[in-house]
């Protein structure tokens, strides 16, 4: 993932759009979107106390793909997110959470009553500094704040194939997580790991994954039917990927820091 833009994502008009395009395939998204490893859900709650039932926060938590993981894992969870759709869909899969409307940069919970503070595919999104801070007023001294992101693993041939294939102009202006999460004066023991994944996937399945993407929901219809069907031969064109089901090998990464 690429970027040759480091403002605030908020600011710049074309990753604005792409942004609040999700709403419209809240469906589509809670259908196709990977979830998260138990493993890495784990590393990033590591310095967090969870002999009882620590309060964690999902923020930015879209239709619930991190929701579930930490719900099987017995946490207290709570769920803000912006985007009604995202929201409602979420509200239908998780009935038994908590779900807020709200934004990293104006979290609607009280100070201090978070045990940890967990992002899944959306810290990019954030206004870095804005969102650091807002985070640290809700979290307890102590308390941690993980960002994860889902990636295919292009290590593998077939998959850095796949990926060629499936970019589209405003897919070569993806974001570059490098610096996402930066050092910030209110958090210490900064980390990151990375843990292997898979998404059990058909051609049509993976295909239907990518279109939930920003720069496909983005792109005119024109753009979009090429892309789609450019996707499609190719994944028809590999002996690993022509037939029936198949796993999509990705990786994940975690970055966390803690409250001081």
């Amino acid at each position: 993932m690429t970027s040759a833009d480091d403002r605030p994502h908020h600011a710049v008009p074309h990753l604005a759009r792409r942004a609040s395009s999700f709403g419209a395939r809240a469906s589509d998204y809670a259908t196709h979107r990977p979830d998260y490893p138990v493993a890495a859900v784990r590393w990033a709650l590591e310095p967090v106390d969870t002999t009882g039932q620590p309060r964690v926060l999902d923020l930015g938590a879209g239709t619930g793909k991190l929701t579930g993981v930490l719900c099987a894992e017995g946490h207290q969870v709570t769920a803000v997110e912006p985007d009604e759709a995202m929201l409602s869909e979420l509200v239908r899969l998780h009935g038994g959470v908590r779900a807020l409307p709200g934004t990293a940069e104006r979290i609607p919970l009280p100070d201090g009553t978070m045990d940890a503070v967990v992002v899944g595919q959306a810290f990019h999104w954030f206004d870095q500094e804005k969102a650091l801070t807002e985070i640290a007023r809700v979290l307890k001294p102590g308390g941690v704040v993980a960002a994860l992101w889902n990636a295919d693993d292009v290590d593998v041939e077939w998959v850095a194939g796949f990926g060629e294939v499936s970019q589209s102009p405003l897919g070569a202006r993806d974001f570059d997580v490098t610096h996402v999460m930066p050092a910030h004066p209110l958090y210490t023991d900064s980390e990151q790991a990375t843990f292997p994944h898979a998404q059990r996937r058909t051609a049509e399945s993976l295909v239907a994954t990518v279109s939930t993407h920003s720069h496909v929901l983005v792109a005119p219809d024109d753009e979009r039917e090429e892309l789609v069907g450019r996707m499609l031969a190719y994944l028809k064109s590999r002996p690993e990927t022509a037939t029936g089901e198949f796993d999509l090998p990705m990786r994940t990464l975690v970055k966390r820091q803690v409250r001081v």
